[in-house]
């Protein structure tokens, strides 16, 4: 019997015996037509325990989702009636309506009647920000501080984030904005204005102690200065002293003076020492203590903001290098 016969004949019997498979290699591809039926079956196991494997991580995600949900959900809800019994325990402290508080009218009264010989300074309004609650005050200059980052990171416009480089936006620049800053008329009408704003600025900003006025309304008057200036002059104007070193550096010594300055007080305060800050003479420049050089501290602040947004949403800087 020839071998092509007894291969034949032994194959048929293993058919027989269920251990063969007529169609084991009619599917095969052709690099691989004669597989062992042991490794075939043992890469179908495979194949399954992987599918199964996928099916039990997708059960899984599922459900650790649905668990996050419901616990999200009740978190969510216990917080809210937490919160709300919160204000409400808060609110049942609250006088009546049309009734007084005895303990606000202590404080207005303090306020009123304490102010000038506790602050040295005439302006109340100004004794309250800068000396009784200088503390949200340098709270509300750190939050301006922060803004301006913020919109420095989204807005601002160098070779670092620009696919083109800083000329392909300056050519867009030029193109989309008409350049107010060649007008005749804005250019001699901004220098009669400009002198007349900033030394208003400086006077709403050295006189809070004593009358309306303070770090914040002199700061933005001087901010309306140079955004004046930088529409009527040009940009390239402003650059030459106010760059984005100078107002970083402005914008950090001012802050760091202010919490500096507080935070003496505020120790000293606390432990019942006397800080040896004169107060001065009510009514005059130099008066009030610490209300003098923190609004000044403050107006720089807010004077950095105000123009750091106009050139920062105008042209994607806030000055030059």
């Amino acid at each position: 019997m020839t071998k092509k016969k007894s291969k034949r004949r032994e194959r048929f019997f293993r058919w027989l015996d269920g251990d063969y498979d007529v169609l084991e290699h009619i599917m095969d591809s052709d690099e691989h037509p004669y597989i062992a039926r042991e490794e075939y079956k043992r890469e179908q196991k495979e194949v399954l325990h992987q599918i199964e494997d996928m099916e039990w991580v997708r059960k899984t995600v599922k459900a650790e989702r649905k668990g996050f949900m419901r616990a999200y959900r009740i978190i969510a809800v216990v917080s809210c009636i937490f919160l709300i019994g919160v204000l409400l325990y808060a609110v049942s402290f609250l006088p009546r309506y049309g009734t007084e508080n005895p303990q606000t009218l202590e404080v207005v009264k303090r306020y009123v009647e304490q102010g000038l010989e506790e602050t040295g300074a005439v302006n109340i309004v100004a004794g309250m920000i800068l000396d009784y609650r200088a503390f949200d005050t340098l709270g509300e200059s750190h939050v301006l501080f922060t803004a301006l980052i913020c919109v420095m990171i989204l807005l601002r416009k160098d070779s670092k984030n620009m696919s083109g480089g800083v000329d392909s936006y300056n050519t867009i620049s030029k193109e989309r904005f008409h350049r107010i800053s060649t007008e005749a008329i804005m250019r001699n009408v901004g220098m009669l204005l400009i002198p007349s704003i900033f030394i208003y600025g400086i006077y709403v900003l050295l006189n809070g102690q004593n009358g309306p006025g303070g770090g914040f309304s002199g700061g933005a008057v001087m901010g309306a200065g140079l955004i004046i200036m930088a529409s009527s002059m040009g940009f390239t104007r402003v650059d030459k002293f106010f760059t984005a070193k100078v107002s970083a550096g402005i914008t950090a010594v001012s802050l760091g003076f202010y919490s500096f300055a507080k935070s003496y007080v505020f120790f000293t305060g606390a432990n019942g020492l006397e800080n040896h800050i004169p107060k001065g003479t009510p009514g005059a420049i130099l008066s009030g203590g610490l209300i003098l050089p923190l609004d000044i501290a403050v107006g720089l602040v807010v004077m950095c903001t105000m123009f750091g947004f106009y050139s920062l949403f105008r042209r994607g800087s806030i000055g030059g290098k």
